[in-house]
């Protein structure tokens, strides 16, 4: 098994991508379990309310700058290679920074729950953890542009270690509250951030030194992004990153906490099929063999027994928090569990017919998706509760696999004719 897996080049990234993604979720998990014992629940409540509001503003500010690196950095030159990487990461996180300010002047006239952004301390959080985040995330792609996923796992094992560590201390060392979370959160971020760029990249790419030289040229590709792979990741990652946002606007930040939670612990199936689509993408990026059933081979692989304890075993699991985020979040965990298997299909889906060129195809499934999410979640939530967001979550996931099995039944009856 060892062995097949580090001759398929699809199968070894998308191993690295989700041991990466799932060592940090397994420490993310230590994290804010110590979080939610520490500081308390409106605390805890508060930081995952920002979090989640920079989880936000980064994607919509990366500009799909991250699948471009995959796109483009293989096979260019050191020269052209040190351009690309460093307007990229210069222009993602100034137009995060632009936002973020942004959302901190906006967000609290709109809901009253966001008031801690009136703070200078909560603008400045904001503006550091989504800048942040969108460093964290363009640096992940380089690492995957190159197939060297390894590296991303390196980096991101060492971020989430480095945030179990600060936390533990700060709390050992007596301080507690949302701030002590935050700083947690975002220092060990820049620190990882601030190594990749000075020692981690010039091994990956001997030679290159990042540059903004040129940076107006880049702006075209940039363009071309936003009008492609941007637009593609906002549809498909806004349900994600907006959940929280919606909870926290409609039932307050104790709500989202709970929510939070079974969320986090249900995200560990949700990260299995965007590894191995970001690795099929790499590979027919780098003119690799790679084909579909390979990829849901894998994703079946590996999402299966972790599928079953969590929907077994979930309220037991999210009871280590405490009784009351076993007792909210229980039936919340079991529906996100159940959305998996179409997370799956359309994740893959999407990565096929992006190697192919067909954006428009893309980007009409994910916007299918996120309206039926999004609408039916900020409509249930005030009845229903924190279930709604899964129940919602689950039926844009199923309309989704839904059309693809839809366009997918003409190409299978022309394969048989044939």
């Amino acid at each position: 098994m060892l062995r097949t897996v580090s001759r398929d080049s699809l199968a070894r990234n998308s191993v690295l991508i989700m041991a990466s993604t799932v060592g940090t979720a397994g420490l993310g998990y230590l994290y804010w379990l110590l979080a939610a014992r520490q500081p308390g629940q409106p605390a805890m409540g508060t930081a995952t309310a920002l979090i989640s509001v920079s989880a936000v503003v980064s994607m919509v500010s990366n500009l799909g700058l991250g699948h471009m690196f995959i796109q483009r950095l293989p096979g260019t030159g050191v020269r052209e290679w040190s351009r690309i990487v460093g307007a990229g990461l210069l222009t993602g996180c100034g137009v995060t920074a632009a936002v973020a300010f942004a959302a901190a002047a906006v967000l609290p006239s709109l809901a009253a729950n966001f008031a801690f952004l009136r703070s200078s301390s909560g603008v400045a959080a904001l503006v550091v953890a989504s800048v942040a985040l969108t460093a964290t995330t363009l640096l992940d792609n380089v690492f995957v542009a190159h197939r060297a996923s390894h590296g991303m796992l390196t980096r991101n094992l060492a971020l989430a270690g480095g945030k179990l560590a600060t936390l533990a201390l700060l709390t050992w060392a007596g301080y507690g509250g949302a701030g002590v979370v935050l700083v947690a959160w975002t220092l060990p971020s820049v620190a990882v951030t601030a190594y990749t760029l000075t020692t981690m990249l010039s091994r990956l790419r001997p030679g290159a030194r990042l540059t903004t030289r040129g940076i107006g040229a880049e702006l075209r590709h940039v363009q071309g992004s936003l009008g492609g792979h941007h637009l593609i990741n906002l549809a498909q990652a806004g349900p994600t990153a907006l959940l929280p946002v919606l909870v926290t606007a409609r039932l307050g930040a104790e709500a989202n906490g709970h929510f939070y939670v079974a969320w986090m612990t249900a995200s560990v199936l949700f990260m299995v099929s965007p590894a191995v689509a970001s690795a099929l993408y790499a590979e027919r990026s780098n003119a690799a063999p790679a084909g579909l059933p390979r990829a849901a081979l894998v994703v079946l692989a590996v999402t299966g027994l972790p599928a079953l304890v969590l929907f077994f075993a979930g309220e037991s699991i999210l009871g280590l928090f405490s009784a009351s985020y076993a007792d909210q979040g229980a039936l919340l965990l079991k529906i996100l569990v159940l959305a998996a298997l179409p997370d799956a299909v359309t994740n893959l889906a999407v990565a096929h017919w992006r190697s192919l060129g067909e954006f428009r195809r893309c980007l009409r499934l994910n916007l299918l998706m996120a309206t039926v999410c999004l609408t039916l979640t900020w409509l249930w939530l005030p009845g229903t509760g924190i279930e709604a967001a899964g129940i919602a979550w689950l039926a844009g996931q199923t309309t989704g696999a839904l059309v693809v099995a839809v366009r997918c039944l003409p190409t299978r009856r022309k394969a048989s004719a044939a």
